[in-house]
C-alpha cells in the first residue's frame, strides 16, 4: 500500500462524517445558503434591479425573481463578458465557462472565486465517500486518466475563458499531478480524434487504475486501445478498477463498455454542469446521487407538468417529494439567479436528499401530447436489450408526424455493436416497454393515433460521424436522447443502413 492509499482512508473518514452530518440536515443547510446568497446579492446590479434589499424570505424571493434561462438573462451575461463588475455577483468572475447553447449559440457561464471550490470538491468528495464505504484506496497509488476538454484558456475582457473541464484541470491537487494522464501537451490537442490517438500512445503501457469521462467518448478510447493491441482493456490495464463518469446515463452504455473492459468494475456517477457541481454518487449501495447542499447553490424545483405554466409551482428542498419529476433551478455564488439549467430530476430519497437525472426539459417528444422524457426511453431500451439480447453503442428518438403512409410513429435510430437475433421481437418488446413507461403513449397506440414505433439502424460509427459533422465530437458534447422535431433525424439519414 502506497502513501496516498494509506493516508486517503483517515482523510475519507473525516470528510465522510462531515458530509453525512450536513446531509442529515440538508433543508436547514439550504436555508443558510439562501441567506448567504441574498447578503451578497444585495451588492449587485441584479440585486438592485430586483429589489433584493426588500427580500427576506424565499416566498418574497420568488415574487422578486422569475425563473429564466440563459437567453432570458443574456443582457446580464453579455455585460459580464464585457468586463463590467458587480453585475450578478460582487466583483468580476475569475473564469467564464464556455459551453454550447440550445438557441443562443455559445454560452459563457461565470465562475467566481467563491464558486470555484464547488466545481473542484464535488469529484474529490465522491472519491473519498467511495473509499470510506468500500475501503478500496489502492487506485490512488496508480495512474488516473481524465478524458476532458483542452485546458488552454483564452482571455475575454481580462477573464480566463474555456471549457469547464479544462478550467477544472488547472485546479487538480498537486499530490495527484504525478498520477494524472494525459500530459498537458496532449490534453491541449483540440482535434478530438487526434487527441484520443495521442492519449492511447501515452497510456497503453501505463498502469491505469481510474478512468474518467463521458461514456461514449470513453468507449471511443477503449475501441482505439483494442484496435492498437488486440486485447481487452482488462488485459491492457490489469489494475483498472474504477470508472468515474458523468454527463449522460451510464446504463445504455454499460454493456458495451463492460464488454470492452472484459469485466464488471465499480463506477461512480457525477452530476457536474458549467453552472455548478450539483450531485455525486455517495454510495455503491443506494440508488441516486447525493445533492450537494452546502456549496453555494440554493436549489429550486418545479414539477415538470407545470414547467410551461404561467403560474408554476416553485419549491425549495424542504417541500419536494420522492418520485416526482422536477425541473431544477439554481441560485448560486457565481451569480445565477432563478436560473433554469434545463435538466429534470427525480428524488429517490429525502434523508439524505438523493436524486437521479431523468432528462432535459427541452428534450422530449410530445407531438401528440405524450410528453415522453429521456428516462422513459432509456428504461424501455434497457428492458428490450435485457429481454431480447444485443448490445448498442448509441440511440436517439424522434417523431415522424407525416409518414408516407399509415399513422404517425416514433422513430428510433439505433447503432448496434451486436444486434438482437430477432429484430421484430426487439421492436415489439421496446414498444410494449414504452407503453409501460408512459401511459399517454400507451393510450395513443391503443386509440390508433400512433402506430407502434419504427427502428432505423445506424451504421457502425454513424453517430460518431454525425457528431463530427456537427462539430461536436468529443469533450463534453452529448447526443440528445430525444427531439420533438426531425432536425437530428434528417441529419442522420446519410448514416442509416438501407433495408
Amino acid at each position: 500500500m502506497g502513501i496516498r492509499s494509506f493516508l486517503s482512508k483517515p482523510v475519507a473518514a473525516i470528510v465522510a462524517k462531515g458530509i453525512r452530518k450536513r446531509a442529515a440536515r440538508a433543508p436547514a443547510v439550504q436555508e443558510g445558503v439562501f441567506r448567504y446568497l441574498m447578503h451578497h446579492g444585495r451588492k449587485t446590479v441584479f440585486g438592485g434591479d430586483h429589489h433584493f434589499k426588500d427580500v427576506r424570505t424565499y416566498d418574497e424571493f420568488k415574487n422578486a425573481v422569475s425563473v429564466r434561462d440563459y437567453e432570458s438573462l443574456s443582457n446580464y451575461f453579455n455585460r459580464v463578458k464585457n468586463g463590467e463588475p458587480n453585475l450578478l455577483w460582487p466583483g468580476k468572475p475569475i473564469y467564464l465557462s464556455k459551453t454550447s447553447g440550445t438557441t443562443s449559440g455559445v454560452k459563457y457561464i461565470p465562475i467566481t472565486r467563491e464558486s470555484i471550490p464547488n466545481h473542484i470538491h464535488g469529484a474529490r468528495n465522491a472519491l473519498l465517500m467511495y473509499i470510506n464505504e468500500t475501503g478500496k484506496s489502492t487506485f490512488t497509488d496508480k495512474k488516473m486518466i481524465f478524458l476532458s476538454g483542452s485546458p488552454v484558456l483564452e482571455q475575454i475582457s481580462g477573464i480566463h475563458t474555456g471549457r469547464l473541464s479544462g478550467i477544472v484541470n488547472h485546479h487538480v491537487p498537486q499530490y495527484l499531478r504525478g498520477n494524472q494522464l494525459p500530459s498537458y501537451a496532449t490534453n491541449c490537442i483540440e482535434d478530438w480524434e487526434k487527441k484520443v490517438d495521442a492519449i492511447v500512445d501515452e497510456t497503453v503501457h501505463q498502469d491505469m487504475s481510474l478512468i474518467s469521462g463521458i461514456p461514449p467518448w470513453v468507449q471511443m478510447y477503449f475501441d482505439k486501445l483494442t484496435q492498437r493491441t488486440g486485447k481487452s482493456v482488462k488485459d491492457i490495464f490489469p489494475d483498472f478498477s474504477l470508472f468515474v463518469y458523468g454527463g449522460v446515463n451510464y446504463e445504455p452504455y454499460r454493456s458495451g463498455i463492460e464488454a470492452s473492459i472484459g469485466k464488471r468494475i465499480d463506477s461512480i456517477e457525477l452530476y457536474p454542469a458549467s453552472e455548478g457541481f450539483i450531485a455525486y454518487q455517495d454510495s455503491q449501495q443506494h440508488e441516486g446521487l447525493l445533492l450537494i447542499t452546502d456549496s453555494g447553490i440554493f436549489y429550486e424545483f418545479i414539477p415538470v407538468d407545470e414547467y410551461f405554466n404561467d403560474n408554476r409551482t416553485r419549491l425549495s428542498l424542504r417541500d419536494v417529494q420522492v418520485g416526482v419529476n422536477y425541473a431544477i433551478v439554481l441560485n448560486t455564488n457565481a451569480g445565477l439567479w432563478g436560473y433554469s439549467i434545463g435538466d429534470t430530476v427525480r428524488f429517490t430519497s429525502l434523508h439524505p436528499p438523493r436524486l437521479v437525472v431523468t432528462g432535459r426539459i427541452k428534450h422530449f417528444i410530445s407531438a401528440f401530447g405524450e410528453h415522453v422524457i429521456g428516462k422513459e426511453v432509456e428504461e424501455a431500451f434497457l428492458s428490450a436489450l435485457r429481454s431480447c439480447g444485443g448490445e448498442a453503442t448509441e440511440f436517439t428518438v424522434a417523431p415522424q408526424v407525416a409518414p408516407a403512409s399509415g399513422l404517425p410513429y416514433h422513430e428510433w435510430f439505433i447503432e448496434f455493436t451486436r444486434p438482437p437475433q430477432n429484430m421484430a421481437a426487439f421492436a415489439q418488446h421496446l414498444d410494449q416497454a414504452m407503453s409501460a413507461q408512459n401511459i399517454y403513449y400507451k393510450d395513443l397506440i391503443a386509440g390508433h393515433i400512433l402506430q407502434p414505433l419504427h427502428i432505423s439502424l445506424v451504421a457502425r460509427d454513424g453517430f460518431i460521424n454525425y457528431m463530427r459533422a456537427q462539430g461536436k465530437l468529443g469533450g463534453q458534447n452529448k447526443l440528445p436522447r430525444l427531439a420533438n422535431d426531425r432536425t437530428i433525424a434528417n441529419a442522420l439519414q446519410p448514416y442509416i443502413l438501407k433495408p
